[in-house]
């Protein structure tokens, strides 16, 4: 029971650190609230809600790291309990004869079930709480975890650079240490005091041992000492609560909540809807950067998965996609005053939040925001930053440059006339329909690489040949085919992004058919969840898909089992973790007989080739191992290589660019002899026996 004076004194902290917490928690409103416009989000209770329950259960933060998560949840557990532990004890520090000691005995006169059920869940969480509040310090500061250190030059910020990350999460440790253990430690010395242990307390019951022989005056004073350590401080901490990465125990759950409605590959446009003319594309400060990208620098626990699951932070480069949140979130927290009073920011995201080599070194693969646990898009901030970059003249890497150039004159970026087009079906003895001219089911969209690259021109004609042998009726847009946009879009070039669609939905409007193949995901992406923001509305399929069917009714059929293969698949980015595409291409693979063997970064978490995002046009390549070179040594960890005998170990792949990457890769990491990279295509192609010509099936026919 508090004195007088100490009630007083309770009163005046609420009042004075209460009310500069309120202020801070309005000021990050107002932050948030200035940001642009974002696509509006419908059910916003019902999703809401369903993110508090996920973010209670920690379901997002088990999606990597799990020992870890485990401990992340004892802290969170035990401190989201604590808020009712809090006011159970300011209640029992103001209210006269209220104790829930022993069931609630004292104060009721006989003991409580519900009041005992929560003294256990008290107990048993504080220990929880210290033990992995302990466990994640001497994480950071003893164990020295590489995962939680950046690459050099990424943390852009002058407080960061001083140690600002190091610093926030020793007082955020401390402060849960001292708060849950003074609370633990008071329970300890009640129970000393009474002489009785608590069978529904049975930790503080063995800590109370400790204090048993102290003066009943030493326990009293004791009692009130961590009484204001554990409640106290904690209206004490609440300005500093709001400054501190601890404030994404209460803003997570509404950024996971408030999370992007829309599919994962349909990028938010570049100027929102409604915007005036004068609002240029993109962003420079931060709030040209959309209210939810706000919201993620509040989010950020700094906990750097997102920089585990990063290509290019992997290969060593200037982007940390955690960087670039923990920088935007110091950057609010210096402009704080100017910011919530609605004022600009007077500091350009570049060289104060990213660097520009770090922005063009982001290949938009989607693993940052699928394991961020608090719902973080930092690739969505890079590509806004790209946009503005783009319209303000910025400098770009060469190849980039050159590539849009071409892009914007030819429709394609190898630098190739509308001819090209279609030279690879010159190749074939017989013809490709053009459905500008006659009608077809299905719409081939070929993409660039399947159409102009020298390495992939011969897979683009196997699938031609194995369509027609299964009887598919298809056709091309033939010449008036160019770039679907995907990787124009998110280089930042709205413009000429919007220029492709513009000219390819005319084409496509002229063409008859029923529906859309494509042997390329990133056309794949841009045509299933761009398009239709233009009006281009058709059912989009990958060839993984098509082919599947055909097995399954019989159109096509296996002659060759391929057991002889020791095989891993690669999920393309753009197939797998945008589109979710898994399953076609691993049922294929059973069907035609092949071992399949999955590399540990697969499905969800498969890992980058590192062509994406305007990577595959660079003239320079990056120092460090490239993230095909990775993934091929990864590989190689699950299969046996072709030399020992156990079969020949092949790389699977469902992408054009994927065929270039990692066939290049294979070489650069001399595994020429150990693994050899296959498209599906060939893997089909040989298990139904090769393909007849059309001398071959007029030969057939006519013995027939």
């Amino acid at each position: 029971m508090l004195t007088p004076i100490e009630r007083i004194l309770f009163f005046l902290l609420i009042v004075v650190f209460g009310g500069l917490a309120a202020v801070g928690f309005y000021g990050i409103y107002n932050i948030v609230r200035h940001g642009r416009s974002a696509p509006p989000r419908k059910g916003i209770v019902g999703h809401l809600l369903k993110a508090f329950i996920e973010v209670g259960l920690q379901i997002p933060m088990f999606r990597s790291r799990r020992i870890l998560s485990v401990f992340h949840a004892f802290i969170f557990f035990g401190f989201s309990f604590y808020f009712l532990v809090n006011v159970v004890d300011v209640l029992e520090g103001f209210v006269p004869g209220f104790s829930l000691l022993y069931g609630g005995e004292e104060w009721l006169g006989t003991a409580n079930p519900a009041i005992n059920l929560f003294n256990l869940t008290a107990d048993i969480l504080s220990v929880l709480t210290l033990l992995g509040m302990i466990v994640f310090l001497v994480r950071r500061f003893l164990a020295h975890d590489k995962r939680l250190d950046f690459n050099e030059g990424v943390l852009l910020n002058p407080k960061v650079k001083k140690g600002g990350v190091k610093r926030d999460s020793l007082i955020v440790g401390i402060f849960i240490l001292i708060h849950v253990g003074s609370r633990f430690t008071g329970q300890a010395l009640r129970l000393a005091e009474n002489g009785q242990s608590d069978p529904f307390m049975p930790f503080a019951s063995l800590y109370a041992g400790l204090f048993t022989s102290l003066p009943e005056s030493t326990v009293n004073t004791l009692l009130h000492v961590t009484w204001w350590l554990a409640i106290g401080l904690v209206v004490v901490f609440l300005p500093y609560f709001i400054r501190s990465k601890h404030v994404h125990l209460m803003i997570a759950p509404l950024n996971i909540g408030l999370g992007k409605q829309t599919p994962r590959g349909q990028l938010d446009p570049a100027v929102p809807e409604g915007a005036g003319d004068d609002v240029e594309p993109g962003a420079a400060i931060l709030e040209d950067l959309s209210w939810p990208r706000l919201l993620d620098g509040y989010s950020c626990i700094m906990c750097n998965r997102c920089n585990d699951v990063c290509p290019a932070h992997s290969q060593g480069s200037v982007l940390s996609p955690a960087a670039l949140e923990v920088n935007k979130r110091y950057l609010c927290n210096e402009e704080f005053t100017l910011l919530a009073r609605g004022a600009p920011s007077p500091s350009q995201l570049i060289e104060s939040v990213i660097s520009p080599e770090a922005v063009w070194a982001c290949t938009t693969c989607y693993a940052c925001v699928r394991v961020c646990p608090v719902g973080n898009e930092p690739m969505a901030d890079i590509i806004d930053i790209r946009r503005r970059m783009i319209i303000e003249g910025a400098e770009i890497d060469s190849g980039i440059q050159t590539s849009l150039e071409s892009l914007a004159k030819n429709g394609n970026w190898f630098g190739k006339g509308s001819r090209g087009r279609v030279r690879w079906a010159k190749g074939l003895d017989f013809k490709v329909k053009d459905v500008t001219k006659e009608e077809a089911e299905y719409l081939w969209f070929v993409g660039d690489t399947a159409a102009f690259d020298a390495r992939v021109v011969p897979l683009t004609q196997k699938v031609a040949a194995v369509l027609r042998q299964a009887g598919v009726d298809y056709g091309t847009l033939g010449r008036l085919e160019q770039n679907s946009g995907n990787d124009v879009r998110r280089v930042g070039e709205e413009g000429l992004f919007e220029q492709l669609v513009e000219n390819n939905i005319d084409a496509l409007g002229k063409g008859q058919f029923q529906q859309i193949m494509t042997t390329d995901p990133h056309s794949l992406n841009a045509l299933r969840n761009e398009y239709p923001q233009y009006g281009g509305r058709w059912p989009v399929h990958h060839y993984s898909n098509i082919l599947l069917q055909l097995f399954e009714s019989g159109q096509l059929t296996v002659k060759n089992k391929l057991s002889h293969y020791r095989a891993t698949y690669h999920d393309p980015c753009y197939l797998g973790r945008y589109n979710g595409g898994y399953a076609a291409p691993r049922q294929l693979l059973e069907i035609l007989g092949v071992k399949m063997t999955e590399m540990p970064r697969h499905k969800e978490n498969s890992y980058c080739c590192g062509a994406g995002g305007g990577q595959i046009w660079l003239g320079t390549t990056p120092e460090g191992e490239r993230p095909a070179e990775n993934r091929i040594r990864e590989a190689l960890t699950v299969l046996p290589p072709s030399a020992n005998g156990a079969g020949q170990a092949i790389f699977v792949v469902a992408c054009p660019k994927d065929v270039i990457m990692y066939t290049d890769a294979v070489k650069t990491t001399e595994n020429e002899g150990n693994i050899v990279v296959k498209d599906i295509i060939e893997l089909v192609e040989e298990a139904i026996g090769g393909i007849e010509t059309e001398v071959e099936m007029a030969e057939a026919e006519a013995v027939g």
